[in-house]
């Protein structure tokens, strides 16, 4: 009861003295946290090793698909905007469990990816997207059928495909700050059951997390369902940039993606995607994960 009494006189003697003078507190006011952005800084001074994983299958039938894939990537600055460069050291397929031999595999690794980027990371174009059908031309033996696999690396191709892949991950998430809860929204497609589904997909910053590369912003991952009449100005302009595509009816996806904050740093991703197609569920599902950050005369070791 005494230390209730204190404290209550403590009260009186303050209140009273604030009322006879102005006394500044000695304590100071607790100010709200900026934000924290995501700007667009990749380690131009270090290579980044990834490991790929996909997937591709219909509930209850055979015939799963499996892709792993391991990429090398390094930035170099260019004029005021960055060029990528990224090559794929490994590469294995399989279905049900067992091995598939593939002319793709030898084509991935016979040429690198080269892509411009704007300095806040905005998706400009592939260098030099002919060098995907070069190098399938010099591993394909002579009188093969590899006209699916031309149409699969045809500039035109390659160059929608990894546009389309870096606005998915990375489009309008960098040179900006977030707030816990905020969201950010992109149209993507991904094959499946012989045709291209179109979802959109919602980001929601839910906040920092400390990873072995650092402090990494958490973004959940889920679709949506198209959108109706009072749909947010920001699904709307998302839409809109995707030229108002028809989105496929009934898509569910979920997952995560964390991102270095200092530097442009792509921790880990993973999205795991289902769709019914004529009576059938297919899903479709990728990771990805950095497995190490190294300056590149550690990388050629």
């Amino acid at each position: 009861m005494r230390l209730l009494r204190l404290s209550f006189l403590l009260l009186l003697v303050a209140l009273a003295s604030a009322c006879s003078r102005n006394v500044p507190s000695l304590v100071p006011k607790p100010g709200a946290p900026p934000s924290p952005r995501l700007e667009f800084r990749p380690p131009d001074d270090a290579v980044l090793t990834e490991s790929l994983k996909s997937s591709v299958g219909r509930s209850g039938a055979p015939g799963t698909q499996e892709a792993e894939l391991t990429t090398v990537t390094r930035f170099t600055p260019e004029q005021g905007g960055w060029l990528l460069t990224q090559r794929v050291t490994q590469a294995r397929y399989s279905r049900d469990g067992a091995p598939v031999e593939t002319l793709v595999d030898d084509v991935l690794t016979r040429f690198a990816l080269r892509v411009r980027l704007a300095g806040d990371g905005a998706y400009v174009g592939v260098v030099e997207p002919e060098a995907a059908l070069v190098a399938l031309a010099a591993v394909a033996p002579a009188g093969q059928d590899v006209s699916p696999l031309e149409g699969f690396f045809a500039p035109e191709a390659l160059e929608n495909r990894t546009r389309s892949e870096w606005d998915v991950k990375y489009g309008g998430l960098y040179g900006r700050a977030w707030e816990p809860g905020a969201r950010s929204y992109v149209v993507g497609t991904v094959p499946l059951g012989g045709r291209e589904v179109t979802y959109l997909l919602e980001r929601t910053f839910s906040g920092t997390v400390p990873t072995g590369h650092g402090e990494a912003m958490l973004f959940s991952l889920r679709c949506l369902e198209a959108p109706g009449a009072d749909a947010s100005p920001q699904v709307l302009e998302a839409l809109s940039q995707a030229g108002n595509p028809e989105l496929t009816p009934g898509v569910q996806c979920e997952g995560e993606q964390l991102l270095g904050r200092g530097r442009f740093i792509p921790v880990r991703r993973g999205l795991t995607l289902r769709a019914t197609l004529d009576g059938e569920t297919w899903t479709w599902a990728a990771k990805s994960q950095l497995e190490s950050l190294q300056a590149p005369e550690e990388e050629r070791r």
